[in-house]
């Protein structure tokens, strides 16, 4: 008889980590992840652990603080793996459940700051908190295993400051959706879309580090296929190009023997230095 072992977790020797300076992959994995459930194909069943992706998230540690953007339904098993015991505040590309639907996995960060965490987010994502999490919002005592205390901080396209740093708001189209890309000095993050409006495009120059969005081989109507995001990565020109939001069709060896120099698949627990930090050699 086969017997379930679930996923082991330990809290580390070590403190917590510092990611500060650094922009950590929690994810790089389609809404569906990888390995898909019910599929056998090569990627899926590869031992190669690049090729096991959870939903897409990103970790850039500020000046100020820890900064998570996207709340994977992964989310506890990500913070878990990568050691990571704080965040200071949250910010949204777009409210898919992919991107949303973790956050009461915040609830021990809550809990162990003894404060609401900053959640910042247009007012469509804002919407989607509030029908999903009611029960974080309503009024009365708390019941059962408490809730997430977020603060709702309101966004637009119009450049703000979070933790220390100056985020330029990035809009991009994901199909017929309206969603938020971020740029952070020479560093830009561009998950889920399949077209860059007329007026984004300059504020995509200047990158060092481009993040973006790449599903598949094959063309999608939401997302952009590989061809699609390496004209935007050649079009941009940043110095290092790292592919996200990644379905099993990516295999990341075979895949990435195919791209041409600055281009590369990320993977879960991928670091980078950011651009200017003192440990960007």
């Amino acid at each position: 008889m086969t017997t379930f072992s679930p996923p082991e977790y330990s809290l580390p020797a070590t403190p917590w980590r510092d990611v500060a300076g650094q922009l950590v992959f929690l994810g790089t994995g389609t809404s569906v992840g990888v390995p898909v459930v019910g599929c056998r194909c090569g990627t899926c069943t590869s031992s190669d652990p690049r090729n096991s992706r959870t939903r897409t998230s990103v970790l850039i540690g500020l000046p100020d603080g820890t900064l998570l953007i996207d709340t994977t339904p992964d989310l506890r098993a990500q913070l878990l793996r990568e050691r990571i015991g704080r965040v200071d505040a949250i910010l949204y590309t777009h409210d898919h459940v992919d991107h949303v639907y973790g956050l009461d996995d915040v609830r021990p960060l809550c809990f162990a700051q003894g404060k609401p965490i900053p959640a910042l987010c247009v007012e469509r994502v804002e919407r989607r908190i509030r029908r999903a999490f009611d029960y974080a919002f309503e009024a009365g005592p708390v019941r059962g295993g408490g809730v997430p205390k977020i603060d709702i901080q309101p966004i637009t396209s119009a450049p703000f400051e979070v933790l220390g740093a100056r985020v330029v708001p990035l809009p991009l189209r994901h199909g017929h959706f309206d969603v938020l890309g971020f740029r952070f000095g020479n560093l830009a993050y561009c998950t889920d879309t399949n077209l860059i409006p007329d007026a984004t495009w300059p504020l995509l120059e200047g990158l060092e580090i481009l993040i973006l969005d790449c599903l598949r081989p094959s063309r999608h109507p939401t997302h952009f296929s590989l061809e699609e995001a390496l004209e935007v990565a050649q079009r941009i020109g940043a110095r290092r190009t790292l592919l996200v939001h990644m379905g099993h069709e990516m295999e990341h060896a075979t895949v990435s023997a195919e791209l041409p120099p600055g281009v590369e698949l990320a993977y879960d627990g991928l670091a980078v230095p950011l651009p200017g930090a003192p440990s960007d050699t």
